[in-house]
């Protein structure tokens, strides 16, 4: 999903725009991350992706 809204997520996923939010919100704070773009980075390097 390179560079997909969270509109775009959540019409994918068949799940509302919050909940996409909620999720990223908790793996940016779970990563220890400040956006989006480092928590891919992050879960690319733990071997999560």
């Amino acid at each position: 999903m390179d560079g997909a809204t969270v509109a775009d997520i959540a019409e994918r996923l068949h799940l509302s725009e919050s909940t996409v939010r909620n999720y990223l919100s908790s793996a940016i704070g779970k990563t220890g991350t400040r956006n989006r773009m480092e928590a891919v980075r992050a879960a690319r390097q733990q071997g999560w992706l």
